[in-house]
């Protein structure tokens, strides 16, 4: 039987995406940042006027070295929502923050702070974060004349991988 340790990387995840005070930008409006709610799973009724991150995985892939051992590996999705709460109602500065906003987010993801600073294993809680081959982090964004219409904001999304660390089969 396989030890499986898999229950909790979108947990441990998103412990990562809400610590501070390691140098990496903050990303809760409590702690500097930018977002009002980041989350693990998308919840069956989401904030419509907070800016909200959900992290999710949809997919466990499991590779074998030398027959006793496993690493589990985890594509991320991290749904990202900001609603248009412009004073103004300018829904271009909104855009404007929205990709500030996710710039941050991309430099928790990769690790990638002050100079000589780089953490790829998300404090420890992974062997690596970003690495994969190809592509190392995905944005896709919702076409915003779909989503201001509709939902009074804008979408993305974020994929990227993680490397678990191994253990024993």
């Amino acid at each position: 039987m396989v030890a499986t340790l898999t229950q909790d990387a979108v947990d441990r995840e998103t412990a990562w995406l809400v610590a501070t005070g390691d140098g990496l930008p903050a990303l809760l409006a409590t702690a500097g940042g930018l977002w009002d709610n980041v989350q693990a799973y998308y919840p069956r009724t989401p904030y419509e006027q907070r800016r909200s991150i959900y992290v999710l995985r949809h997919r466990i892939s499991q590779r074998r070295f030398a027959t006793q051992r496993v690493m589990h590996s985890y594509p991320f999705r991290l749904i990202l929502w900001w609603p248009l709460l412009d004073a103004t109602g300018s829904a271009e500065a909104e855009q404007r923050l929205f990709d500030i906003a996710i710039d941050q987010l991309l430099q928790r993801i990769l690790g990638i702070g002050p100079p000589q600073q780089i953490d790829k294993t998300h404090g420890g809680r992974f062997l690596s974060v970003g690495e994969a081959m190809g592509a190392i982090v995905d944005v896709d964004y919702t076409d915003p004349e779909h989503t201001i219409p509709v939902g009074g904001g804008f979408r993305a999304e974020v994929t990227y991988s993680a490397d678990d660390r191994e253990v024993n089969a």
